[in-house]
């Protein structure tokens, strides 16, 4: 439990299960330790703010249960390979390979698109402050993916066609959860592959076609690469088990704690991952699943044909900042439709530039532990501790700021509290509000870039107040400046 607990008895922690479509209460594995395990990006583009949406979802959640006490392992797998276009169109393996996609596109090899946008999104990652104990690539994995295609096969659970190695759904009674089977089906938009036995087979090891891959590997099948889902059951089981301890172990596999992902993985995925990761451990592959609902843009859907497939590039050309966006997200519970707009996102900024205004200014050596009982600590618990209800854990944050009756003291410790799971950074420093805040000198309009430049001019001059006239222009237009030792630091005036 957390440090405080000993003051009162913490509620129970409870979570909406979409395997058995009900809210539990949680339950360790093997108590107090968690696994965790979140289906990452797919390394070919830059993130879109839906996806940080389920990120952060995942975040969260990790941070309700240390504050609950637990200690969490939280794994989110890179796919840099396999991942192919029929997804979208339903049918996982058909399509060109996302990755090769990039490559393309960018007129680079799909490895350099891999590194260029892995590293965007962990950059992304970091600005929103994601707690992942370890990021595993699909490529580092190909020895283990192939060898639980290899006791798939032993267990009789794959056949051959043309184009690779597939799963026969039939032979798996479960099939379809932690999806709903009635939804699971080739899409009416992509050609049914006729060589499939079943319509939800899918593919486990796909074979190169004429001319070479930028990313292929020997098998005993011969040469291709993986299917994506294959990699999600075989990262999951290295990083977070000891079923690959030595060669591949079923009776080493232990069930995982918990699942994340987006609602769009719950009819092909997900069930894709039960399916084969069962099947060649015989046990139960996960206890917990936990999907994030949708990111709505104006109402609809988000989309690049849309022009509306936002990225953190675009929020922070808008003079926002990921802590904005984090805000924002958790104005609506996580199985809401939340419609993003900028003027929701100019709303969330404003509030938590509110908050850290007027967060009481306590020194740490006065910090301590909420009082015996604090009514805010108990109803802040409840919030998180019912399926991550963050809407109504911000309502419990602003009761407290707005009791005058608290001491400014208690409403310390307990914003301090608080912000182990919101990490809004409440209490962050002067350098790290700055630097959370700052905007990218590059990015900034044209007249605001020569401005700077000229203040400088005038700062090298020793021409200090006409420097300060270039800083008062500069504010009229909306920004504030300051120097420090690493340069000129800019963000927009709140």
């Amino acid at each position: 439990m957390t440090k405080n607990s000993s003051e009162f008895k913490n509620p129970p922690l409870y979570l909406y299960n979409s395997l058995t479509r009900k809210k539990e209460e949680f339950k360790a594995f093997h108590p107090p330790n968690v696994s965790m395990y979140m289906c990452g990006p797919t390394v070919y583009d830059n993130l879109q703010i839906g996806n940080m949406r389920t990120y952060v979802l995942a975040d969260v959640l990790r941070r309700i249960l240390e504050f609950n006490g637990y200690k969490v392992r939280h794994v989110m797998n890179i796919t840099d390979v396999g991942h192919l276009s029929g997804d979208n169109l339903g049918d996982s393996s058909q399509g060109e390979d996302r990755l090769e996609r990039g490559a393309k596109r960018e007129g680079q090899t799909a490895w350099d698109i891999a590194k260029k946008y892995e590293e965007s999104f962990k950059e992304d990652a970091k600005k929103l402050q994601l707690q992942v104990d370890e990021y595993p690539r699909a490529t580092d994995h190909i020895k283990e993916q192939i060898k639980l295609i290899e006791e798939l096969e032993k267990n009789g659970y794959t056949y051959k066609i043309s184009d690779g190695i597939y799963f026969d759904t039939s032979k798996f009674e479960q099939y379809g959860a932690p999806g709903d089977l009635d939804q699971i089906k080739e899409g009416a938009r992509v050609e049914p592959n006729p060589e499939k036995k079943n319509p939800s087979d899918f593919a486990l090891w796909k074979f190169s076609k004429e001319g070479k891959r930028d990313m292929e590997w020997n098998s005993p099948w011969g040469i291709g690469f993986p299917g994506w889902s294959i990699e999600c059951s075989a990262m999951s089981m290295k990083c977070l088990t000891d079923a690959f301890a030595e060669g591949f172990n079923p009776s080493k596999f232990s069930t995982l704690d918990i699942h994340v992902g987006g609602e769009d993985l719950k009819q092909t995925h997900h069930p894709n991952e039960v399916a084969q990761s069962e099947g060649a451990t015989g046990k139960k592959f996960v206890n917990y699943w936990v999907h994030g609902t949708f990111l709505l843009v104006d109402g609809g859907r988000m989309g690049k044909s849309l022009g509306n497939a936002y990225n953190m590039a675009d929020i922070e050309e808008k003079g926002f900042y990921a802590k904005d966006l984090r805000y924002l997200f958790y104005t609506a519970h996580y199985k809401t439709p939340l419609n993003f707009t900028w003027d929701a996102l100019e709303g969330a900024k404003k509030s938590l530039a509110r908050l850290r205004k007027e967060c009481p200014n306590v020194s740490e050596r006065n910090r301590g532990n909420p009082k015996k009982g604090s009514p805010y600590l108990m109803n802040f618990f409840s919030a998180i501790n019912d399926d991550l209800n963050m809407p109504r854990a911000l309502a419990v944050v602003w009761e407290l700021m707005e009791n005058s009756s608290v001491e400014d003291s208690e409403k310390a410790i307990l914003l301090s509290e608080f912000d182990k799971v919101l990490a809004l950074d409440i209490y962050a420093n002067e350098k790290e509000s700055l630097e959370e805040t700052s905007i990218p000198i590059e990015s900034l309009p044209k007249d605001v870039r020569q401005k700077i430049a000229d203040r400088e001019d005038f700062r090298k001059q020793k021409k200090f107040a006409e420097a300060d006239g270039i800083r008062k222009q500069i504010e009229d237009l909306g920004y504030q400046i300051k120097d420090t030792k690493d340069g000129v630091m800019v963000k927009r005036s709140n």
